[in-house]
């Protein structure tokens, strides 16, 4: 089990408690989906039918649409990739590493955004913006963390469900 690297009681700055906060939630979801086998991973054991690569594709894409598609106003590929006909997707090719890879990858852009821009700032009119006004940093990462907090909740329950670890 991976220890949760809570700040000391002093860390006061929001930017830094969301970037360790975030952070220990992609390795949390990595792990817990990394503790079934590979059938187990692209395997649903619930009414709604997501598997737990699916949830961790949709966590990778939804980080990445928020920070870097909305916040940073930057083109992605296929912001929507994790959505075919109204659920969450991962190609047949694609496997635990990849998307650790792509979760591990725009949470290095997230950080470093955390680092250098200010909670305040307004994400720039653009494509993730077309239906309401453009959100601040602060409110896109409160946004970031509580679907990481609600899908690792998930996580926990269907890995469970499967014959894995309990979650904590």
């Amino acid at each position: 089990m991976t220890d949760f690297p809570e700040p000391k009681p002093d860390t006061g700055d929001a930017a830094t408690l969301f970037a360790l906060y975030l952070d220990w939630y992609r390795e949390t979801a990595v792990r817990k989906v990394g503790a079934l086998d590979a059938g187990e991973q692209r395997r649903t054991r619930l009414p709604s039918g997501w598997t737990p690569l699916e949830l961790l594709t949709h966590l990778a894409h939804m980080e990445r649409r928020w920070i870097v598609w909305g916040f940073l106003g930057e083109p992605v590929d296929d912001p929507w990739g994790d959505d075919r006909d109204g659920r969450w997707h991962v190609p047949q090719g694609v496997v635990l590493d990849d998307l650790a890879g792509m979760l591990r990858d725009v949470g290095v852009r997230t950080s470093d955004v955390l680092r250098s821009a200010s909670l305040d700032e307004v994400a720039p009119p653009g494509p993730r913006f077309t239906d309401a006004a453009p959100a601040t940093l602060g409110w896109i990462c409160f946004h970031v963390l509580q679907e990481y907090a609600r899908h690792v909740g998930h996580l926990d329950v269907a890995v469970e469900l499967a014959g894995g670890p309990q979650g904590e």
